[in-house]
């Protein structure tokens, strides 16, 4: 234990609580907080030489008084709620976790996709109504669903969540289209409009980024096949959420499942609450990296950047990309 090193984790609650962090208490003297609102971190990050930090905002205003701050620990592999360039100018490190959750992902991502191609949510809820109990038939087969096979399944953002998803998706038999930032010879990689009017199901795994923000616009979903499904697991904030609603509502989207959102958690002015009863819609609590094994991933990773930043060495550093 280096016990002159001072951490502070500052969302706890959203690891989980079953999550063991005794863990770090081999780096050094670790305190811990279940959640930190803004008015509670120049208390809590006064003598803080490490942060470990899910969702907490960390940027000018929340670190004006981290004067100790060497390392800020990024529970996730998204650090879009970190201030890069404030602390490259202020010497701080930053290190975020690759990989750890890939198979929880890809697997909620499909989960959902299969829940909505097959309408899994109306056949359920139609046993459980007394509807079926009540019928004179044996089967019902309404709404009407179709087999993945020989569809274009589209993946926005190709990382490890994106590959495996593809994996996923040609075992099914569907035709898979890439749009990511370098393209790759071995994938039919189109642009961002093509991927939209092609896919019969396109999945969100891109980082949001300037270039990303909002690019799943108005004008590009209704190029979407009338029918078509989205399933968005990467940032809320890729997607125009409003115009989401819209074309749900309107039945240009044939479904809609999202774990992420540019709020969270958002209340009942997003534009999603008005969505809550739809069946065709699948709303989670931003779950699909939380697999148990993955938050265990999770939070070893986390160990050994602390440990590697302690001896010198550079490993997942954010802020030297």
């Amino acid at each position: 234990m280096n016990n002159t090193l001072n951490i502070a984790v500052l969302d706890a609650a959203t690891l989980g609580d079953d999550l063991d962090l005794s863990l770090f208490d081999e780096c050094g003297q670790v305190s811990v907080y279940p959640t930190t609102a803004p008015s509670e971190m120049a208390e809590r990050v006064r003598d803080a030489h490490v942060l470990i930090v899910n969702k907490v905002r960390c940027n000018a205003e929340t670190l004006a008084n981290a004067s100790a701050l060497r390392l800020i620990a990024i529970a996730a592999t998204g650090y879009d709620n970190v201030d890069i360039q404030y602390c490259r100018e202020k010497g701080i490190a930053v290190s975020n976790v690759v990989g750890y959750s890939t198979d929880s992902v890809a697997e909620v991502t499909v989960s959902m996709v299969l829940a909505l191609v097959t309408h899994l949510n109306e056949y359920n809820a139609y046993v459980k109504s007394g509807k079926y109990a009540g019928g004179n038939s044996a089967n019902a087969v309404a709404p009407v669903y179709h087999e993945i096979r020989d569809k274009t399944w589209g993946i926005y953002g190709y990382g490890n969540i994106g590959r495996c998803v593809a994996a996923v998706a040609r075992a099914f038999g569907a035709h898979v289209i890439v749009c990511k930032r370098s393209p790759l010879e071995d994938e039919e990689c189109v642009t961002l409009d093509e991927l939209c009017r092609r896919s019969d199901i396109l999945t969100i795994h891109t980082p949001l980024n300037d270039g990303t923000r909002l690019s799943i616009s108005r004008e590009r979903l209704f190029m979407m096949k009338k029918g078509s499904i989205l399933v968005n697991v990467a940032r809320g904030a890729v997607l125009d959420e409003a115009a989401v609603t819209e074309a749900v509502l309107s039945g240009h989207l044939g479904g809609f499942a999202s774990d992420v959102y540019s709020r969270e958690p958002f209340d009942a002015s997003h534009p999603y609450a008005a969505l809550y009863d739809l069946p065709q819609v699948i709303l989670t609590p931003h779950m699909a990296w939380g697999a148990a094994e993955a938050r265990n991933r999770c939070a070893e990773e986390i160990k050994q950047n602390i440990f590697a930043f302690e001896r010198g060495e550079v490993r997942n550093r954010v802020d030297l990309l």
